[in-house]
């Protein structure tokens, strides 16, 4: 069993006091300290998650591990993920900036993306970012002059589309997936004239794909393998290049709520180690570097969100609604695609369930709607609610929806917690606002 099989970050436990803490910190005390909507992040577990892969993956040495960004870029983290040996997935001039000032060797950052700008391509090659993925015939075009310019020659991997699309527990295989990302399989030859014969300022290094998130179906790891090796193998004999690289981008699914059942890093790390000694026998080549890119199931598990209980509503012989301090601000993913969660009273996990109650966000919009038909003991004012698994995709697409300021972040472990995220205040929600001279003074 691997970390991203678990609900609960791995050091939560009910402490003497009969409150949740997670890594020595009582969950009801950083609802005090720090005041909520509140991000708690467990960096064992964070750690810990890190280690599986790295061991998951270590009998196939050619492996380099990229953190996805997307999933939770911040100072702190980016530190983190750094220390323990991972490099970046980036897809944003933000995300280049943040992994940048945090420390981070920019030569174990990709920078990846469909519609790449002219100044975050000038700011990739600026600071020296060790592989960009380049997506389309433009973005081939306008790397090459960008490159030209400033006397460089950029190191590329070409994004294709291999015809995969995951589902939870289905996928289908066609020849030509619709997707907004990467060249389809029919135009990997031309692109590939291109960067041999006219855009000299690049140097193809490999072949990246990606087949979908939250993924729990074990054997499209094996066909996308599958399908990249025999490109590779086709285009160097073809072109008499000698490309070596293969991004298998990220997407391993973690367990929200106990209906989900995700494969371990360990599983999904020997299906892909099988597919690949399976095609280096197969086509009598020397083992090439595979990249892969964990996000979601790296961070989510080690993050939950606390919030306060407020009003509550109970609908005659319907629904009983429980209001909190949060909601589709600072967790979107209910709202845009019925996401499921679990979630405990921090003040009184080990109370008896004694009611089903639907836990409703405090945002102007009848969508907001966190949790649906929960089972939970007696809910109070003033309690505390912990949502287990909110550590990716929450405060990267959190908004301020409202005009209510984002929630802080702490990083628990050992009894610390330490704030990583300043809580937005409202001088912050105007701080870029202007008021032109017409319309009068203030």
């Amino acid at each position: 069993m691997s970390a991203n099989q678990n609900i609960k970050p791995l050091t939560t436990r009910i402490n003497e006091n009969g409150n949740l803490e997670i890594s020595g910190c009582d969950l009801t005390e950083l609802a005090g300290t720090f005041s909520t909507p509140l991000y708690v992040l467990d960096e064992v577990t964070l750690r810990t998650i890190c280690n599986d892969y790295k061991e998951a993956f270590k009998r196939y040495p050619e492996t380099r591990l990229l953190f996805a960004s997307k999933s939770l870029c911040t100072l702190a983290t980016s530190r983190i993920f750094s220390q323990e040996g991972f490099g970046f997935d980036v897809v944003s001039d933000g995300e280049m900036f943040t992994v940048n000032h945090a420390g981070v060797n920019m030569k174990t950052v990709l920078f990846n993306g469909n519609n790449k700008s002219i100044d975050e391509l000038t700011l990739a090659l600026e600071l020296g970012i060790g592989r960009i993925s380049v997506d389309n015939f433009l973005e081939l075009s306008l790397l090459n002059e960008l490159a030209l310019k400033e006397g460089k020659t950029a190191d590329i991997l070409l994004r294709i589309t291999p015809g995969i699309e995951c589902h939870t527990h289905e996928y289908i295989q066609t020849g030509h997936l619709d997707s907004k990302f990467g060249f389809d399989l029919t135009q990997i030859d031309s692109a590939i004239e291109l960067i041999k014969d006219e855009y000299k300022s690049l140097n193809i290094k490999g072949l990246h794909a990606h087949i979908g998130s939250q993924i729990f179906e074990t054997k499209v790891y094996k066909d996308e393998v599958d399908i990249l090796f025999e490109q590779m193998i086709r285009i160097n004999k073809k072109f008499a290049l000698n490309i070596d690289e293969l991004n298998l981008g990220g997407g391993l699914g973690v367990k929200y709520t106990d209906a989900d059942h995700p494969p371990s890093t360990f599983e999904i790390a020997d299906i892909i180690i099988n597919a690949l000694e399976e095609n280096i026998k197969k086509y009598g080549t020397k083992p090439p570097v595979i990249y892969l890119e964990p996000g979601r199931s790296i961070v989510c598990t080690a993050g939950v969100t606390l919030y306060t209980i407020g009003s509550s509503k109970q609908v005659p012989h319907g629904t009983k609604y429980v209001s909190v301090d949060g909601g589709m601000a600072d967790n979107p993913r209910p709202s845009m695609y019925q996401a499921k969660y679990t979630a405990r009273i921090a003040n009184k996990p080990d109370a008896a369930p004694l009611e089903t109650v639907t836990i409703a966000g405090r945002y102007c919009e009848s969508g907001d709607i966190l949790i649906k038909d929960i089972s939970l003991p007696h809910p109070e004012e003033g309690d505390i609610l912990c949502v287990y698994d909110t550590g990716a995709y929450n405060y990267s697409m959190s908004s301020n929806y409202n005009r209510v300021p984002k929630p802080a972040m702490v990083l628990v472990n050992n009894g610390s917690a330490d704030i990583i995220i300043e809580r937005e205040t409202l001088q912050d929600l105007i701080r870029n606002d202007r008021i032109p001279k017409r319309l009068g003074e203030t």
